[in-house]
């Protein structure tokens, strides 16, 4: 996670947008899964931003939509706003883990008013700062924020200089990590892993060699039954304390992960935005296909599908 992740700010024109994995808006890739022949569902245009847990929840609709509705499923890997961009084209029909981002809320709902919001996913988020089990059972007081400068020197690195590292994921994720690393006075750096991938891969290291490691991470996310890492008491969030993001100095608050889709799309109340509307899970669901799809190494569409089977009632619901 998301988790959480800083929206891209790259002035694109609306069909040459760059995409995370090469896409472009105006490209198309169809989803895996059990097709069948369209019909008045037609296509659907699914976002696919760059973390596991939101490919989880994209692949079991996908595979949903597919499978019951007859859609044909298009997907598209990209980065937060790029997608948001495609809702005025038609060209995305469907972010389905949005974190926040109530800059791309005011832009795109309120005033191009090409968006509208598609209801929570159930799913609540969690972002901050977090250091390896090891590192906080010998080092009890690291997890306090206000101990932190006393720990800095054990997590230099050649990229952090004379300064700590705080280890953060893909820079397109949503963080507010260096504002708060200046406003909280601490000796840190952000260095970017470059990937949610990476991110844990790092984490993983740190854990099994025993070597110290701070950074970003979030829940809901599979890896946390792997290895629970300890998170850091960063000051407490309040109501607008997160306001002006240069003045930041308090935590992230708990999301309430919702989805978002094209106006068009909701307008023409098709099958496939009832069924984003009421697609409803919790962690735990998308914890267990994203290790499916990340730890077991399944195709997003055997994942979705070893799901689906398992839970009946619950994509009977969806479907209601």
């Amino acid at each position: 996670m998301r988790m959480l992740r800083l929206a891209a700010t790259a002035t694109i024109t609306a069909l040459a947008l760059t995409a995370c994995g090469g896409e472009k808006i105006g490209d198309t890739g169809a989803a895996g899964g059990s097709s069948s022949a369209a019909t008045d569902c037609g296509t659907f245009n699914l976002a696919i931003n760059p973390w596991v847990g939101y490919e989880a929840t994209a692949a079991v609709i996908a595979y949903v939509a597919e499978k019951d509705l007859g859609c044909k499923v298009t997907k598209k890997d990209l980065k937060e706003e790029i997608a948001w961009q495609g809702f005025g084209t038609g060209e995305v029909n469907a972010v389905v883990e949005n974190w926040g981002h109530d800059d791309l809320k005011k832009k795109y709902i309120d005033e191009q008013k090409t968006a509208v919001s598609a209801g929570s996913t159930g799913n609540k988020g969690i972002i901050g700062w977090y250091v390896p089990p090891w590192m906080a059972e010998k080092y009890p007081d690291i997890t306090d924020w206000n101990n932190l400068n006393k720990y800095a020197a054990e997590f230099k690195t050649s990229e952090s200089g004379d300064k700590g590292q705080l280890l953060d994921g893909d820079p397109s994720f949503v963080t507010n990590d260096e504002a708060l690393v200046k406003n909280l006075k601490l000796n840190y750096k952000v260095v970017y892993a470059g990937s949610e991938t990476a991110l844990i891969t790092a984490f993983r290291q740190a854990e099994a060699k025993k070597t110290p490691l701070i950074g970003y991470f979030y829940e809901p996310q599979w890896f946390l039954a792997e290895v629970p890492l300890k998170k850091i008491s960063l000051p407490a969030y309040t109501e607008g304390c997160d306001a002006d993001a240069a003045k930041i100095a308090c935590d992230y608050p708990e999301y309430d992960l919702d989805k978002i889709v094209s106006k068009k799309f909701a307008d023409a109340n098709g099958p496939a935005y009832k069924l984003v509307k009421n697609f409803n899970w919790t962690n735990d669901d998308q914890n267990v296909v994203a290790k499916y799809i990340s730890e077991d190494k399944m195709s997003a569409a055997d994942a979705a599908k070893k799901w689906v089977e398992a839970n009946p009632d619950k994509v009977k619901a969806w479907l209601a």
